[in-house]
């Protein structure tokens, strides 16, 4: 089930009403049988992978609760908390590598050996990827972690702790949440909230701005050029790489802020998964603001504990680089994505080893930082940097990659953009258009957050007359902009695939 489809907007008031209308002892039952419901709607046999999960680390945090109460000595506790979370994350994680990175890995091995001219017919799986494994399995582990370093008691309520992991507005794509702050929310049963209904609204449709003008918009044109990129060479393919920064973005970041609001709609509050990325200033700055929720996982259950910046310079760039190289596997079985991952880890030490270099060159040539002029400077680099990396996203291979760079940087056709051209790739001239102005209000929106204005509680503050008028005109703006496939299909969201 989609957030952009009917089904989920039939779903959703259902899911609200009987939530709040039924007695507090059962309502964490009922939220488990809609999240339950929910994920099923894709496929009915992988919810078993979610309940193996869920069974797994649920009772290594009961196991590590009993080893911290017995008689035994603090080295031996420590031993026993250890093995129990090695086998919590061996158990998730072989399914995870089973179902996501066994036949990357097969072809990987046999590719090895032909080089060596040794012949391996390596077994083949034909299974399908389960939506949104790579999200509820961290989760679930970072719960593990949680008890391990007793960051929080071990949850005692099978269903609580079953909804912690199943919970339906974060389940296939995010954000994910930590146990702690999830946890204790589903702890108690939430009482209606007419304040957080409102803002979940007005998240939600802003989300669906975000997803089904802007990011379905510039995906075909896109799809367009990716698919047929020995046509469409040079400036085509800059243009469509800019655009596809714009798609995923608006993409994960409309299937972030939708979750966000249904939840706060169930009077549950969820982190915030993207803060302006593109207006970063560094490469650093960018990954503090894109995918918040992954970037802190890895930082508080990878980086840290490799050592972080503890143990020297070249261990911290080593430690960063590990990270990277993992976050590009996690979104993908292709050593496009591993490069992807390492270009932007690389980007990062790169920087941190150049800035005295570049601190003397601003002193030297009297320049202030604080300028619009600079900034806008910083935020140009930035982007061309990241966008740059997005290409070994998008392609299907390295291979694919490096020929769409080449094919871009060899062309010198700058007058497409001016003589019409661009409205060959699958767009018109119209729909161009209103992707472009759609475009600069989420420039502005993104500027009006990076500065702390928050639009939606303006608009709150509003009359009730000026709330209701704004919330139909979005509606109806939607509904004509939108980008709706044959018989009214809703598209899938990208991280879907992770």
């Amino acid at each position: 089930m989609l957030f952009n489809s009917l089904e989920f907007l039939i779903f959703l008031p259902i899911v609200l009403l009987v939530y709040f209308v039924m007695p507090k002892k059962v309502k964490i039952y009922w939220l488990l049988f809609a999240s339950y419901y929910f994920y099923m709607c894709w496929n009915a046999e992988y919810a078993l992978l979610i309940l193996f999960s869920t069974v797994v680390t649920f009772a290594s945090g009961l196991l590590m609760e009993r080893v911290k109460q017995c008689d035994k000595k603090d080295a031996d506790k420590t031993k026993l908390k250890k093995l129990i979370v090695s086998l919590s994350f061996t158990l998730n994680l072989a399914v995870l590598f089973f179902y996501k990175y066994f036949n990357f890995t097969a072809d990987l091995i046999s590719d090895g050996l032909g080089l060596l001219n040794i012949e391996l017919n390596v077994p083949q799986f034909d299974v399908i990827l389960p939506v949104g494994i790579s999200f509820y399995t961290f989760q679930a582990l970072s719960y593990t972690m949680d008890v391990y370093r007793d960051e929080i008691y071990a949850e005692k309520n099978f269903f609580r702790y079953a909804l912690f992991v199943s919970y339906f507005p974060q389940l296939v794509a995010g954000p994910i949440e930590r146990s702690k702050k999830l946890l204790r929310q589903l702890a108690v049963p939430q009482k209606f909230n007419f304040e957080k209904a409102r803002k979940g609204l007005l998240l939600m449709l802003w989300g669906f701005f975000l997803k089904i003008v802007i990011a379905d918009r510039a995906a075909v044109f896109v799809d367009t050029v990716y698919s047929d990129y020995e046509q469409y060479t040079g400036w085509y393919l800059i243009v469509a790489t800019i655009l596809f920064a714009v798609q995923i973005y608006c993409d994960f970041y409309g299937y972030s802020i939708i979750a966000v609001g249904a939840s706060k709609m169930l009077n549950i509050d969820l982190m915030e998964n993207f803060n302006a990325p593109y207006l970063a200033t560094s490469v650093a700055d960018f990954w503090r603001g894109w995918h918040i929720s992954l970037t802190s996982w890895f930082r508080d259950y990878l980086y840290i504990p490799l050592g972080g910046s503890r143990k020297g310079k070249i261990r911290k760039y080593f430690n960063k680089m590990v990270v990277f190289l993992v976050s590009g596997l996690w979104h993908g079985a292709s050593l496009s994505f591993v490069v992807w991952g390492g270009l932007n880890g690389l980007y990062q030490i790169f920087g941190e080893i150049t800035k005295p270099l570049r601190d003397k060159a601003v002193k030297a040539l009297k320049l202030d930082r604080n300028t619009l002029g600079h900034r806008l400077m910083q935020i140009t680099v930035t982007f061309v940097l990241i966008d740059f990396s997005w290409i070994f996203f998008r392609a299907s291979d390295i291979k694919e990659a490096l020929r769409i760079i080449e094919l871009m940087f060899t062309t010198f056709n700058p007058w497409v953009i001016f003589d019409g051209s661009l409205y060959n790739c699958g767009l018109d001239s119209k729909n161009f258009f209103i992707l472009m102005l759609s475009v600069l209000i989420l420039v502005f929106a993104d500027i009006c957050k990076h500065k702390g204005i928050k639009i939606h509680e303006i608009i709150l503050k509003e009359d009730y007359w000026f709330r209701i008028l704004f919330i139909a005109v979005a509606i109806i703006l939607i509904l004509l902009f939108g980008i709706w496939g044959p018989s009214y299909e809703a598209s899938n969201f990208i991280y879907f695939q992770f």
